[in-house]
């Protein structure tokens, strides 16, 4: 085995019996195709995505849950049926609480670091949202230079709060050394964040789309998610009429809009490991919460499935070759004969992920702003 099970030593097996309540999966669905830890620890070579729970909730004001959120999720995931038998699924389990807070980031970070080093996508079932703080880690512990992308309605850059999923995004931006080359920020809504907040990310150069922004051109957030290596996904960031576990605002992303984000995650060569946080199962009604979670987990699998099939930017024969002209600047953008996505060429010679709306500014003579934001970080 090319990996170490050592990682054992961090997680608790899934007790599948008690998620389907003693019944048997039907044939297709994800509960009877999907590589669970139970006795025996699925050969991860052989897989493509990779299920962790982490119940860690002591980052919030909320007690310790009376319920598992990750096994809430894995009960309504387990029962869609998988269309795409050649993505390969393992479930690992959930980690250890640990003594302490600390304790927790340490072991969700051995096990990521671990799975990042086999080149497998991960995907946390959260647990608050700081721990995103340990997702981020294992990936600085590797000095590997990422693009992070954040869903949530709230930006968590409370200095006067003493709890970490209130502030962790500040220790996330400024911790030093700092791994983090560009980070982005969907579906804040307005009137939770200080105009100020947003000034002060707009000097950082990071990119922040507002809810309305997200709703309006949703198709331009795959370019941004294409280009990210890592997605923390706040379950406040979608409607309590989509999310009724979710108490902070009856606004917010749709639930299909929702999905929608995961399948472009999904689709992205870049992103290994995606975070799906604040999911409180005792506030869930119907658990209608878990089953919105549910299905976000199977479009992100329907987007690798059609991501698969991408041809690499070297293979010029699957792409369509534009040559246009902005403000005197000569640039090449890429068409996908595929997927038909985007990219554009920077002066570097460097392509990014763009979007169509892109190509079109470019040859109405107008900088597309993506191409400006790269060019003044």
């Amino acid at each position: 085995m090319l990996y170490s099970l050592h990682i054992l030593d961090y997680l608790d097996p899934v007790n599948t019996r008690e998620i389907s309540n003693d019944e048997e999966y039907k044939d297709g669905q994800v509960g009877k195709l999907i590589q669970v830890y139970e006795e025996e620890f699925p050969d991860l070579l052989q897989s493509d995505l990779i299920l962790i729970g982490c119940r860690e909730e002591r980052g919030t004001r909320r007690t310790r849950a009376l319920l598992s959120g990750p096994d809430t999720i894995r009960r309504q995931f387990y029962q869609l049926y998988h269309w795409h038998s050649e993505i390969r699924i393992a479930d690992i389990g959930n980690i250890k609480t640990g003594s302490t807070l600390t304790d927790t980031y340490a072991a969700l970070r051995s096990v990521m670091n671990e799975l990042i080093g086999l080149g497998k996508t991960i995907i946390i079932l959260g647990g608050s949202h700081d721990l995103t703080l340990a997702q981020y880690q294992s990936y600085a512990s590797r000095k590997k230079l990422i693009e992070v992308t954040c869903v949530d309605a709230l930006i968590d850059i409370n200095i006067d709060s003493t709890l970490k999923s209130e502030n962790f995004l500040m220790e996330l931006l400024t911790d030093e050394p700092n791994f983090i080359s560009h980070y982005n920020h969907i579906g804040f809504q307005s009137f939770y964040v200080h105009p100020r907040m947003l000034e002060t990310m707009d000097k950082l150069r990071f990119d922040c789309f507002r809810v309305g922004k997200v709703k309006e051109v949703i198709e331009e957030m795959e370019p941004v998610l294409r280009n990210s290596n890592m997605l923390s996904f706040d379950v406040c960031a979608i409607a309590h009429a989509y999310a009724p576990s979710n108490f902070l605002s009856p606004n917010g992303l749709s639930g299909e809009e929702a999905c929608a984000l995961l399948r472009y995650a999904g689709l992205s060569p870049n992103i290994s490991s995606i975070g799906i946080y604040g999911y409180i199962p005792e506030n869930d009604m119907h658990e209608l919460t878990a089953k919105q979670i549910a299905q976000m987990l199977w479009y992100a699998v329907d987007g690798r499935n059609k991501g698969l099939r991408e041809a690499s930017l070297n293979d010029k024969e699957y792409f369509v070759e534009y040559h246009t002209a902005f403000a005197e600047v000569q640039t090449v953008f890429l068409q996908s004969k595929k997927t038909n996505r985007w990219w554009m060429q920077l002066p570097d010679q460097k392509y990014i992920a763009c979007s169509y709306q892109d190509y079109l500014q470019a040859s109405s003579n107008e900088v597309p702003e993506r191409w400006l934001r790269a060019q003044e970080r």
